[in-house]
């Protein structure tokens, strides 16, 4: 019985950080800071560590997932009020930064532009 309450205990901290990664990537949650550094910090560490589901992307995709993380960097930096504005952009560049995370969502692009 032990057995099974450690191995439960190891499964809530990725199965939060998921939960958390989808809320944020929901059109109905508005964004404050906290998500957008909370998704950066997010990033930063799956790269630290190297995370398989971003080893299996081609060099041009990880560039582009690259591109939407410093352009949210820069948002972060440059506007010191809310989102409210950009939130749309800022879904999408969140989503594409955070691309290989989470699984894809092919009704997400459903237009070209």
């Amino acid at each position: 019985m032990m057995h099974s309450a450690l191995s439960q205990s190891q499964n809530p901290v990725p199965n939060a950080a998921q939960r958390k990664l989808e809320q944020i990537l929901d059109p109905a949650h508005p964004l404050c800071r906290d998500d957008v550094v909370w998704i950066l910090e997010f990033i930063k560490k799956k790269v630290a560590e190297e995370d398989p589901a971003l080893a299996d992307l081609s060099q041009p995709r990880l560039l582009q997932n690259f591109r939407y993380f410093a352009e949210i960097s820069l948002m972060l930096i440059q506007r010191r009020n809310g989102f409210d504005q950009e939130a749309d952009r800022l879904k999408d560049w969140i989503y594409e930064a955070s691309f290989g995370l989470h699984p894809p969502k092919p009704s997400r692009r459903t237009r070209k532009d």
